[in-house]
């Protein structure tokens, strides 16, 4: 073991933080007699010196200012887990500039100025590690670096929001509603007091965003991936989904079309068939799987969120930066592998698609959809429906599901822009996408 500590400085004392800190310290003796380096936390900058914390920290470690730690020069290594990115992105360009290796788990950092950091870190020599980015405590990072390393990757496709998949699960395995089961994930604790990020899709996203590049070496800006989130969902589509044998899941799609040469990236609500492997992973669960041309299929899953499974990603990536600090010539952090990937247009993906209309009981309605979709190319393969309710001119409204087969996302919008037309077929159907994804469970 090297007799000099490595000096750790740590910016952030939040939920991840103080889970980072007390794990470092609790787990002190395990850590060291494992990596074989000693090491302690030298500093830790917080926002509020006067914020009363349930993590005891000795006084003299603490400063209100993130300039004292990456500054100092006897710390080797900083740990940026504040969230946000202005202040972040300072504070690890600031890092990199000064040759010390950065720890961070800020996606939506790297989803928005991931080119600028890694280039910078490239230019520098100096590593950026960032495991605790994309599903919390699942290793997905490092497989892709190391594990992975001879392939060429085909697919990553998942679940890769926590909060998003409580919400669903709870629709679809308890009945409740939306508003519901957003509450409860809130009371929780699995949603914040605004969960926007997680319902719309955007923390799902920012995290396909750091995977895609991570991937295929090709820089993605955030205006590129596809996102639609969960909002829209209601207790009637999983009705319908468990009448005609699926679920619905939040899932990230990243996938190589090697004939055209580009990459399939979006993030939307889809039906999933009740015996695949992704409709079992309820709850805060996530799930990702990668395909490679050599391994072929593999499945990675566990939390992808919360304080010790976050915080366990982080301080995995501090004794692997702690390494390679002393042995600066095997350093891991982002090697980027560039390939001229073009992003492919949401309009030209395809797949079969789940559409609920609402419409008037009225003769023909069902014929008259039929046709239009026809008129598109667009073939259906089952249909389905539930009595809905009259309106104030004594109308009523049925819900019409309509499962259809593969075809362009821009021609079913097309298609559906033509539904809209009729007096009796309510605008802005409920479409989901159905996935064929993974063997059965």
């Amino acid at each position: 073991m090297t007799e000099k500590p490595i000096q750790l400085g740590l910016i952030g004392l939040g939920t991840v933080g103080s889970g980072v800190y007390e794990t470092l310290c609790r787990n002190h003796a395990l850590l060291e007699a494992r990596c074989k380096i000693p090491f302690l936390v030298k500093k830790i900058a917080v926002s509020d010196l006067s914020k009363k914390r349930d993590t005891e920290v000795p006084a003299e470690l603490l400063t209100d200012d993130w300039h004292d730690v990456v500054n100092d020069p006897e710390i080797d290594i900083i740990i940026e887990l504040i969230g946000g990115t202005k202040t972040a992105y300072d504070i690890v360009t600031s890092a990199l500039r000064a040759g010390k290796p950065v720890v961070t788990g800020n996606k939506a950092l790297l989803a928005e100025f991931g080119s600028e950091i890694f280039k910078l870190s490239s230019e520098k020599g100096t590593p950026i590690y960032f495991e605790a980015s994309a599903g919390g405590g699942i290793p997905i990072i490092q497989s892709l670096q190391t594990s992975l390393i001879c392939n060429h990757i085909d697919s990553i496709v998942g679940i890769i929001n926590g909060t998003s998949n409580y919400i669903l699960s709870a629709m679809g395995e308890g009945g409740a509603d939306y508003a519901d089961a957003l509450q409860k994930a809130q009371e929780l604790g699995f949603a914040e007091l605004d969960p926007t990020l997680d319902v719309n899709g955007w923390d799902a996203a920012h995290k396909a965003l750091i995977l895609a590049t991570l991937a295929y070496g090709t820089t993605i800006s955030p205006d590129k991936i596809f996102v639609q989130g969960i909002e829209n969902i209601t207790s009637k589509d999983f009705n319908f989904a468990k009448k005609l044998g699926y679920t619905i899941k939040l899932l990230v799609i990243i996938r190589l079309h090697k004939d055209s040469g580009k990459l399939e990236l979006r993030v939307q609500p889809s039906f999933v068939h009740d015996w695949h492997i992704l409709a079992s992973v309820n709850g805060v669960f996530n799930a990702i799987a990668v395909t490679g041309d050599i391994v072929g299929e593999t499945l990675f899953y566990g939390r992808g969120a919360g304080k010790n499974p976050t915080a366990s990603a982080v301080i995995s990536d501090v004794i692997t930066a702690m390494r390679e600090r002393l042995h600066p010539e095997y350093h891991t952090g982002f090697l980027p592998y560039a390939q001229p990937y073009g992003i492919m247009d949401i309009n030209e993906t395809i797949s079969s698609y789940y559409v609920r209309f609402q419409v008037a009981d009225q003769p023909g309605v069902i014929a008259e959809i039929a046709h239009i979709l026809a008129t598109f190319g667009i073939g259906i393969s089952a249909t389905s429906s539930a009595q809905g309710v009259s309106d104030c001119n004594g109308i009523i409204w049925n819900d019409l599901v309509f499962m259809l087969h593969a075809c362009e996302w821009g021609q079913l919008q097309l298609a559906l822009q033509e539904t809209a037309q009729s007096q009796f077929v309510a605008p802005n159907p409920c479409v989901l996408r159905i996935e064929h994804l993974l063997p059965k469970a």
